[in-house]
């Protein structure tokens, strides 16, 4: 150790990859650096929560009911936007990192943990919130609805599930030839028994010698909190990308056994589309697994075979 006794050893924790070894002139140059010379934003995390939910009873008999995709919201009980629909989410702790954070508050506020969490976004526009400068990390979660007791958390209002509905329409294309544009809008619905919310978000894609930029712009907002219209979007678009590439992502909206029937069903109300039976099933034979078991099914008086993920396949 001869040599290293005016030396500090930074441990950057469970993540690190090596102990980082700090010398005496750069302890010294921290010691006297002035942080504060820079402005700080506040950080929070926001959470885009799916679920797929059953739309009231079925009409006849030995149908099922019908199933929509639904995104848990928060009536937000104090200012600013008292009364408004917000994502679940808050601001970060000392000594937290933003997933972390993610999940405290999805917890604190709906009552919901272990589910499916991945970062999508980051949103840092200028005034997006009223109350100064926050960056909000956002995050899609998805849940297995029927495990969920939602409720909200002290500091928030009624927690609920919205069913949700996005349509999708191009609006302006331009090619040059060395730049292009594409200007779509997103005509957003989200409703339930107590209420019904709309928006609409505009995308702006522009190529300037083939590099892209996206920005995207409120144009309407009925009762949704801070941008939060403009996130559901952004959320409902990577679900979709993630769900067209592999499928493996619907897994985390499923029970623990389910069967092929209500797999694909999950899989056409993400993408909106019907998908063939028998290409969908060669698709998705690698990831499932049968088990012993069957359930009887309103599709037919024939008991479905039920199936599980196939870990081999997810933990390669």
């Amino acid at each position: 150790m001869a040599g290293r006794k005016n030396e500090v050893i930074l441990r950057k924790g469970k993540k690190s990859m090596k102990d980082y070894v700090m010398s005496a002139e750069e302890r010294e140059f921290l010691e006297k650096y002035d942080l504060t010379k820079y402005d700080r934003p506040s950080l929070t995390a926001d959470i885009a929560v799916f679920a797929i939910l059953s739309a009231g009873e079925p009409e006849e008999y030995r149908k099922d009911p019908e199933k929509k995709l639904g995104v848990l919201l928060i009536k937000r009980g104090g200012f600013p936007y008292k009364g408004y629909y917000a994502l679940p989410g808050g601001f970060a702790a000392r000594g937290e990192d933003l997933e972390g954070t993610a999940l405290r508050e999805l917890k604190e506020e709906t009552s919901v943990d272990n589910a499916f969490l991945e970062p999508f976004g980051v949103f840092s526009a200028p005034g997006r919130d009223p109350r100064g400068w926050v960056v909000s990390q956002a995050f899609l979660a998805l849940v297995d609805e029927k495990k969920c007791k939602v409720s909200a958390g002290s500091d928030a209002g009624e927690a609920a599930w919205f069913f949700i509905d996005m349509e999708r329409e191009e609006l302006k294309k331009h090619v040059k030839k060395e730049s292009a544009g594409i200007r779509t809008r997103y005509k957003l619905k989200l409703e339930n028994e107590m209420a019904q919310i709309s928006a609409e978000v505009e995308e702006i894609r522009t190529f300037e010698k083939h590099h892209e930029r996206t920005e995207y712009r409120i144009v309407e907002n009925e009762g949704l909190a801070f941008d939060h219209a403009e996130i559901i979007v952004r959320a409902f678009q990577a679900l979709r990308e993630r769900t067209a590439q592999s499928g493996r992502i619907v897994f985390d909206l499923m029970p623990e056994s389910f069967t092929l029937y209500s797999l694909q069903e999950a899989h056409e109300i993400i993408l909106g589309e019907k998908l063939l039976t028998p290409n969908f099933r060669r698709k998705v034979a690698p990831l499932v697994t049968e088990t012993s078991k069957a359930v009887a099914t309103g599709a037919g008086h024939r008991p479905a075979k039920l199936f599980k993920r196939n870990l081999d396949a997810f933990y390669e």
